[in-house]
């Protein structure tokens, strides 16, 4: 379904902008649609799933936390259904789940603190001592005046002294989630909105905390062999040129478009250019030929799966397993929240297809109905062919992979998307 106002929502920064003024449900249709047309892919969904996930949780209803779950479960699924190809949409609904079970055990925690400072007060307080003779009608002493005098109210009294010891739960049991009702909806919903900013400032600033290790990676005088570099790898080399000199191989797989003016990646190499790196453009089927004199060869990744393998642009492979006959290290560049804690599903690892008409021209003749052209957009590279994980937290190996899932991700939102039925 079309959003009702599509003129308003041509791409990812206008739908942001919309968001204030338009429904919640209008906003989710309006990200639905531009993944679906793949005007909105790559680092931009992140973005753009951390933002809607924002709007469930400032204007969607609930009353408890069980209720939060599900909205946010409910909506990650249909954006999670409009783009199967960008795993990136899961990464940061998983992480949107794992906030809001923080946030409340936390606020759980605290209530939980709270009645046992009360209990402890009231242990404190002394008993009045027995009477030395039996009264024929028990006299109860006032319940607002202890014998330290302390003043208590009556509401508080009642509230620490007539509970049964029999019936108290003990006070290590866990409460179920769905009775961990939060002191305030209200603060809940500000603590987890807070909780989503985080992620989106830790989101835009990814790259630049990736680029920051450039200088340690490259060397002066090396020759780095980067195919179809994404942003993150962008900003590495520019960084890099900053205080380095060496050699850029850019790699690509697409070919020139008839009607562009300027050669793939020219705003990159002018950059580099300008900083007194030198810039070689390279197709994809000369690889093999320039890898013995490659010192590092360097990718841009869509996702890092649970064991160590990559989602990556069309062609990328082929370099991966080049460099790895030579000899030649492969460091990946990508940030945390790409992390994604699943292992790669066969159409992970076969490649998604993308339209082939850049590369063959469609006209009338005989052959036309006899032929079936295959165009792979994605790659799966194994983890064996990766050397370093290059995050914004720094170099990391494919052994220290599953402790940085387990401290970004919850055990129970691995799987989310199979926990619901359709929309």
């Amino acid at each position: 379904m079309a959003p009702s106002q599509p003129s308003h929502t041509p791409n990812l920064d206008k739908l942001i902008k919309s968001l204030r003024v338009q429904s919640l449900e209008a906003s989710i249709e309006s990200l639905i649609f531009l993944l679906k047309r793949r005007q909105v892919k790559g680092d931009e969904c992140a973005r753009a799933t951390a933002q809607i996930l924002r709007q469930v949780v400032a204007k969607s209803k609930w009353h408890d936390v069980d209720q939060l779950l599900s909205r946010v479960q409910s909506a990650g699924l249909r954006l999670t259904q409009a783009a199967p190809h960008e795993p990136v949409i899961g990464n940061i609904v998983r992480r949107v789940l794992g906030l809001i079970r923080d946030e409340a055990c936390e606020d759980r925690n605290a209530d939980d603190l709270g009645s046992e400072a009360a209990s402890d007060i009231q242990s404190l307080a002394p008993t009045a001592p027995p009477p030395q003779k039996p009264a024929l009608v028990p006299i109860r002493p006032a319940p607002s005046i202890l014998t330290t005098g302390l003043q208590v109210s009556k509401s508080m009294f009642n509230l620490l002294s007539v509970a049964d010891p029999g019936d108290t739960p003990m006070t290590g049991a866990s409460t179920p989630m769905s009775q961990a009702q939060p002191a305030s909806v209200h603060a809940l919903r500000s603590e987890v909105m807070d909780g989503i900013e985080e992620i989106l400032d830790e989101i835009h600033q990814a790259d630049d905390q990736i680029a920051s290790f450039a200088d340690i990676q490259i060397h002066p005088g090396d020759y780095v062999l980067v195919y179809q570099p994404s942003r993150t790898v962008e900003k590495f080399l520019i960084k890099a040129a900053s205080k380095r000199r060496f050699t850029v191989i850019i790699g690509s797989l697409d070919p020139p478009s008839p009607s562009a003016t300027e050669a793939p990646y020219a705003a990159l190499r002018k950059k580099l250019n300008a900083a007194g790196v030198q810039t070689i453009n390279l197709a994809s089927n000369g690889l093999m030929a320039y890898i013995p004199r490659v010192n590092k060869v360097i990718f841009g990744a869509k996702a890092v799966y649970q064991n160590g393998g990559l989602l990556v642009d069309s062609g990328s492979c082929i370099a991966a397993h080049a460099a790895h006959e030579y000899l030649k290290p492969v460091i990946v560049l990508c940030g945390v929240y790409k992390f994604c804690p699943e292992d790669p599903s066969d159409e992970v690892s076969q490649g998604a297809l993308g339209n082939p008409s850049s590369f063959v021209s469609y006209g009338n003749g005989q052959a036309v109905n006899g032929l079936e052209i295959e165009n792979t957009v994605t790659d799966y590279i194994p983890p064996e062919l990766v050397d370093v994980y290059l995050t914004n937290l720094g170099p990391q190996t494919r052994h220290h992979l599953a402790s940085i899932l387990a401290d970004h991700y919850k055990t129970e939102d691995i799987g989310f998307s199979f926990q619901l039925g359709e929309p």
